[in-house]
């Protein structure tokens, strides 16, 4: 029996949550299912609860020796220490779970050459890496969400294949790797790319308890542990050996669980109705389900089975925009359930007689079908706050919308300053303030539509600051595009490079063994390049040029949509607002996108247009940040029709902020607002003196101009 370590904390230990360790549990009996995305605030026993997995898993079998834990059972093995004989030793051994950091680099995931005997015997052989370790156990993630792309494709290839195939360094390998893949992610640094994401066969949101009873008994515990982890490990051994008999006992079931046809059109049904995108999503349900009724202890699959499925394997697939809460409508899903629910069948199969056993009995859980996990994993009420609904629900006001036809006035018609009376008599409820003020409340206008792919719009040049997705930068992991002697910052050793400047010089070192001799001069470090995060700073009109229903209506959504592919590459944003007087930094720089699209939803429109001052604004914010953190470049997106109408001579300043700003060299879009027939073309005039792009706002969708060509200037 697999014994606990010292510091680790047992998973019958674990309080409050159930949902996630039913789902370790279950890609623990069907591994096919995928592994699993636990997506949570900090502090809520994520990582506790999956590092306490392996503990609970019943050891497996391997070929004595071999370092690619190959299955003796296994009729073609793929592991380069092979061939095997048949009368190859046995062992049996714990499952491995191996942790993968996110600053990892790829050859520690994928392996290469061996250096140590190739430095000291001239030899060359393969040397695993992170993914041969895991192969037939559980390769663990902490904060999945900001792992690099390069080793995000590399899971991929991985997951999809089955298998990992090494051509680098001289190198030639191929070897098998199968794994319970488990990520965790806090969701405010970033989502997750769609194609890992899919990856992921089961999701599970967890937060903190409300409960002050529940809270308490976590305190009470992990106290406990603290202050005598052995002790605490061994009262709750028990607990964990009848968890681990159980998964035993489930893998064995499992082959004979019923999976028929109207099952399968049941798990169909649900599917289509929640709208998931692709057909894992059945697949994952059923296997979900299956497992689940065999954890159960039953050979029937029942409705507690296709809930407790679709829970844990549609949240995560269901369309829905990044800000929308994940999850799933749960009444809709009991509605799905009970009018699929099929009749009784007295002649069809039930529970496990060798068990004797109802499917309801106390191994069930209760009703909706969650087990009991030891001494922790009693069922218990959800948090009050917990949100059930993962609809895409507009989270923005749209009580100050003007009722149809109230269109507010335009009081800029030319750029003097001057106003001019309304047109019409359908003036919004709150004019614009006399000269010289704020602008009034202005008139909020909710966005026109759902975000859409915005264009990717990018820093000039190679930088190299914080890893991210958007520009290109010099990172310490990345793809390596070549080598260069060490510097002050360091880098990882370039093996094949070092060698190769050695080699010249072995007959003047007074070579005469086989052994390679190296000096100082010939270590070389591998250049890396990758992608980085920057500060993309949005400076938004919202005076009244801008105020027109539709026409705000359509720049919130593109700022809106601007903002999602902000938040996916993990920028820091910024936000400022201009109108009436002065300009308003809503946002300082921040890391919470969140924060941003709220402030976006509410933002008023009217009164005059203080582009000098807005443009003098932004230059004081990135003044500031660059004190900051000089690495981080920023990215400058002015939504804008270009007019400027607050203050004596407003053009003319607006002119010369903009070229000041323009000659320091600021990455900048120009988001052109202006719309209609008639145009002036003033943001035009604004993005030359920018030296920026200069985009209309309705082709910000990157769908926009799928056909025509890519355009220059950091535009892609």
């Amino acid at each position: 029996m697999p014994q606990h370590h010292p510091g680790q904390y047992p998973l019958s230990a674990v309080v409050g949550s159930d949902d996630l360790v039913l789902a370790l549990v279950l890609a623990a009996v069907a591994p096919e299912i995928g592994g699993v995305l636990v997506r949570g605030e900090k502090g809520t026993a994520k990582t506790t609860a999956v590092r306490a997995l392996a503990a609970v898993l019943p050891p497996i079998d391997v070929i004595a020796g071999d370092r690619f834990s190959t299955d003796p059972h296994e009729a073609a093995p793929l592991s380069p220490d092979g061939p095997f004989g048949a009368d190859a030793p046995v062992e049996t051994r714990p499952v491995r779970l191996v942790e993968l950091p996110v600053g990892a680099t790829e050859d520690r995931v994928l392996g290469s050459l061996h250096l140590q005997r190739a430095l000291a015997e001239g030899v060359t052989e393969y040397e695993p890496g992170l993914l041969a370790r895991a192969h037939r156990g559980i390769l663990y993630v902490d904060e999945v969400n900001l792992l690099h792309d390069h080793l995000v494709d590399v899971l991929l290839d991985a997951a999809a294949t089955g298998r990992v195939s090494v051509e680098r360094d001289g190198v030639s390998v191929g070897h098998a790797a199968r794994f319970v893949l488990v990520g965790t992610m806090n969701p405010e640094e970033g989502e997750l790319r769609p194609q890992l994401l899919d990856r992921f066969g089961l999701t599970v949101q967890v937060a903190a308890s409300r409960d002050p009873g529940q809270r308490a008994e976590v305190v009470r515990r992990r106290l406990a542990f603290d202050a005598d982890p052995a002790g605490f490990a061994a009262a709750y051994a028990g607990a964990d050996a009848a968890l681990r008999d159980r998964i035993a006992a489930a893998r064995d079931l499992l082959g004979r669980v019923l999976l028929d046809d109207a099952t399968l059109v049941r798990i169909a049904e649900i599917c289509a109705a929640f709208e998931v995108d692709g057909m894992r999503a059945d697949i994952v349900t059923a296997r979900t389900a299956a497992a689940h009724a065999a954890w159960r202890g039953s050979r029937r699959i029942e409705s507690a089975d296709l809930r407790i499925a679709a829970r844990l394997a549609l949240p995560h697939r269901r369309r829905r925009n990044p800000f929308d809460a994940p999850g799933l409508d749960e009444q809709l899903l009991d509605e799905l359930l009970d009018k699929t629910e099929p009749e009784p069948d007295p002649d069809g199969p039930d529970s496990d007689p060798a068990r004797g056993e109802s499917d309801t009995d106390p191994g069930s859980g209760g009703h909706d079908g969650r087990p009991d996990h030891g001494a922790g994993g009693a069922d218990r009420d959800r948090a009050p706050d917990d949100r059930r609904d993962g609809g895409g629900r507009s989270h923005g006001p749209d009580a100050g919308d003007p009722g149809p036809g109230a269109e507010p006035f335009d009081p800029e018609s030319a750029s003097d300053g001057a106003d001019r009376p309304p047109g019409n008599a359908s003036a919004p409820a709150s004019p614009p303030g006399p000269p010289g003020s704020a602008g009034g409340a202005g008139t909020v206008t909710a966005p026109g539509g759902a975000p859409y792919r915005a264009k990717l719009f990018t820093v000039d040049g190679v930088g190299a600051g914080a890893a991210g997705r958007r520009s290109r930068a010099r990172t310490g992991t990345g793809r390596r595009i070549g080598a260069q002697r060490p510097t002050v910052s360091g880098g990882a050793l370039h093996l094949a490079e070092t060698v190769r400047a050695a080699v010249p010089f072995q007959y003047a070192r007074g070579r005469r063994t086989g052994r390679l001799r190296l000096a100082a001069p010939d270590l070389r470090v591998a250049v890396t390049e990758g992608r980085e995060s920057n500060l993309v700073l949005f400076c938004v009109d919202a005076s009244g040029s801008m105020a027109a229903r539709q026409r705000m209506a359509a720049v919130k959504t593109a700022i809106l949509s601007l903002l999602t592919d902000a938040y996916q590459r993990r920028d820091k944003v910024g936000l400022i607002t201009f109108r009436g007087a002065d300009a308003d930094l809503a946002l300082p720089p921040t890391g919470s996108v969140e924060v941003a699209v709220a402030r976006l939803r509410e933002l008023p429109a009217g009164g005059r247009t203080p582009l000098a001052e807005a443009l003098a604004r932004v230059a004081d914010v990135l003044r500031v940040e660059r004190l900051r953190d000089p690495r981080c470049r920023p990215l400058l997106v002015l939504v804008t029709d270009g007019r400027a109408t607050y203050g004596t001579d407003a053009v003319r300043r607006a002119h010369t902020a903009a070229a000041a700003l323009g000659a320091t060299g600021l990455a900048s879009v120009v988001v052109d607002c202006e719309t209609g027939r008639f145009r002036l073309g003033l943001a035009g005039r604004l993005a030359d003196l920018l030296d920026a792009t200069h985009v209309p706002v309705d082709q910000v969708d990157a769908a926009a101009l799928a056909g025509a060509a890519r355009t220059t200037r950091g535009v892609a």
